[in-house]
């Protein structure tokens, strides 16, 4: 962490739950005005901002600056988690308002982790400083879409820019049901597999370097 220098604050959402956020700042010349917003995997499941930590650091090493948090439930943010995220659509919304509004950026990448990616999907068409998108296993498969379902169209349908990252051995969704659910997107649409990684093994730091 020594690249970077990482400041913490609580961020409240519209309807008052507390999150814990914190933002990663380059040690160097800040290379943007562009700022990534980090979104972590399934809070039921043990998901938490310290699963982005890396990634976060590597971006501000690079000279961009990088934010997470904890969504409603999750580590120290107060509130409860949703089973179907829906709720922390919120969540995202309040962190990126914040962003905007204390980082004075008009940018914002937003890049979605596990489950986190259906959430922030559901969420770029209604922040206006949103750009671009980034999904890091985005669980479309048939059993993680009776969670997650409703969440496809609000990205499929979104006319901003996005890539979608992927292990070939993702076990929630595989090559082909991504290639399917992406041939019917709106906008620029790009892909990233990575060859014999499974969908957790992207959560690992072992893989930072090729997420960020």
């Amino acid at each position: 962490m020594s690249n970077c220098a990482v400041e913490s604050t609580t961020v409240e959402t519209i309807d008052g739950v507390q999150l814990r956020t914190r933002l990663f700042k380059p040690l160097e010349e800040i290379k943007d005005d562009l700022v990534v917003v980090l979104v972590h995997p399934y809070s039921v499941l043990g998901g938490c901002q310290g699963l982005l930590k890396g990634i976060a650091a590597g971006l501000a090493g690079k000279g961009y600056r990088s934010v997470t948090f904890d969504m409603r439930g999750a580590g120290k943010s107060s509130g409860r988690a949703s089973l179907t995220g829906f709720a922390e659509i919120k969540d995202v919304i309040a962190v990126c308002k914040w962003v905007s509004e204390n980082l004075s950026v008009g940018r914002i990448l937003l890049v979605g982790s596990s489950a986190g990616a259906p959430i922030s999907g559901s969420a770029v068409d209604q922040i206006e400083q949103v750009v671009g998108y980034v999904s890091l296993g985005y669980p479309f498969g048939m059993i993680a879409s009776i969670l997650f379902g409703r969440h496809h169209n609000a990205i499929l349908k979104s006319p901003k820019p996005k890539i979608f990252v992927m292990g070939t051995r993702d076990g929630f969704t595989s090559v082909k049901q991504l290639n399917n659910k992406l041939s019917s997107a709106a906008g620029r649409v790009e892909t990233h597999l990575i060859e014999g990684v499974s969908h957790f093994q992207m959560e690992g730091p072992a893989y930072d370097a090729q997420m960020d």
